[in-house]
């Protein structure tokens, strides 16, 4: 099973998409981004709630 999630779910106009064994690998991933690319270096709930929600899961 793999979790999925396109930036642009969450940010609109980022191409950047994601594609991880884990949901855990692929949330660290996506706050690995979102600090370089989007200057998020502080993961509130709120951000972390509009982030799992996007979350896909893919057999």
């Amino acid at each position: 099973m793999k979790f999925q999630l396109a930036c642009g779910d969450v940010m609109p106009g980022c191409p950047t998409t994601f594609s991880e064994s884990s949901r855990d690998a692929l949330m660290s991933a996506v706050a690995g981004h979102a600090a370089q690319e989007h200057g998020i270096t502080q993961i509130t709930p709120e951000v972390a709630e509009a982030v799992s929600a996007q979350v896909r899961q893919v057999d």
